[in-house]
Parts: structure tokens; sequence; C-alpha cells
């Protein structure tokens, strides 16, 4: 299949195919494309059900902290196999695809896998032979980086990552008593010591200008 297409320096016609490599992308639009959803639990959509957040490279002194690391245990495990191309098409092949009607998640979603839907790039017969199907966008990731450390190192309300349920994380994963909460209290979320106070704010405004 093609177009036909005219060739202004050759004076001739000829057959133009194209074929789509990629996406590039921001995460959360990693997650509308790959159809993998990346919010939550299982988000990784190369890892898929086997997402941890703890990989590091063996012998990091991080991997033995039970403490700030991980909460009571040594991290030994190794990061998960990467499924091929044959392996995410089987997984979703009796998916609907977004076109389809009444489209609601697939059974087992959340628990099992997080798939949304059976992308439509998988009717492309290349698809799955593709080394990188999903390219994250670096510019967007640094701005979103840089906002989000800024944001919370400056307290800024309302944008700031430190929240309550970000607290209620930690509790769970690290062993970290200072910065824990009490139940659904806001107000006994005590000061981190990754926020600044007014002094050492006011010597970052200095220093930037």
């Amino acid at each position: 299949m093609g177009a036909q297409t005219y060739d202004a320096s050759r004076k001739e016609f000829f057959m133009m195919r194209a074929a789509l490599m990629w996406t590039v992308n921001n995460f959360p639009a990693y997650g509308m494309l790959s159809s993998w959803s990346t919010a939550g639990i299982m988000g990784c959509p190369i890892c898929m059900n086997n997402t941890r957040a703890f990989h590091l490279q063996h012998g990091h002194p991080y991997r033995r902290n039970k403490k700030a690391f991980t909460k009571g245990r040594v991290e030994k495990n190794e990061a998960p196999p990467r499924a091929n191309g044959e392996e995410v098409r089987r997984s979703v092949r009796y998916f609907k695809s977004a076109i389809e009607e009444p489209l609601s998640y697939p059974p087992g979603y959340g628990t099992e896998h997080k798939w949304t839907k059976r992308s439509i790039f998988w009717d492309l017969p290349y698809w799955t032979t593709n080394m990188i199907r999903h390219n994250l966008d670096v510019m967007h990731i640094e701005k979103n980086m840089f906002d989000n450390i800024f944001n919370t190192v400056m307290n800024i309300k309302g944008k700031t990552k430190d929240n309550l349920n970000a607290r209620k994380d930690v509790e769970i994963i690290y062993d970290q008593p200072e910065i824990t909460v009490s139940g659904d209290r806001p107000e006994s979320m005590t000061k981190a010591v990754y926020t600044l106070d007014r002094d050492q704010k006011r010597k970052i405004f200095e220093w930037n200008l």
C-alpha cells in the first residue's frame, strides 16, 4: 500500500510508503498511546505487572540500607525481564480497541495488569518487531522534574509533592519516623528536612540574583 506521489526533480510518479516507527511523548501520554496505564500501582510500562520501585545496581550500598531505602529489608532482587513484542501482543489480542463500543477496562485491570484497551498500533504488521515503540520527550520530563523538585523544596502550597498521601507512602516503604503522619490529619505533618525555611529560601533568591 502507498500513495501515488510526484517527484518534481525526476518529473515522474512513484509509490510513496510511510511507516510509523515510534511515538514521542511525555509519560502520561505514553500511557494513553501504549494503552498501559502509567498512573499508580504497576505504573511502569516496561516492568508491567512486575513493577517495583527498587532496582539498583548490584553492590550499591543502599541495597542493604533497611532504614532509608527499604524498611526492614535488604533488597536483593534484580530488575524483571522485559517482555518482547510478541509476548505483549498476545496479552492484548483479545482486548477491545478504542474504536470499539462499549469500551470498559479489561478483566483483571488494576490487579493483574494495567491494560486499558488494545492499542490500534498492534494492527500494524511490524509493530511486534519494533525494538522501541514509544519514546519519552526529554524536554517535558526535564521541566516537570524541575518543577516538582523546586515546588517541593520551596514548599509551594498546592504544588508541592510533599502531601499527606506521600507521607503515608513513606511510612509504608521507609523507616523515617521523623516525617510520618498520624492517620488522615494533614496538621500532623512536620517540616521535612528537604523543605527550606524562610531564611534558606531568601538565600536561594539572593544567589539567583
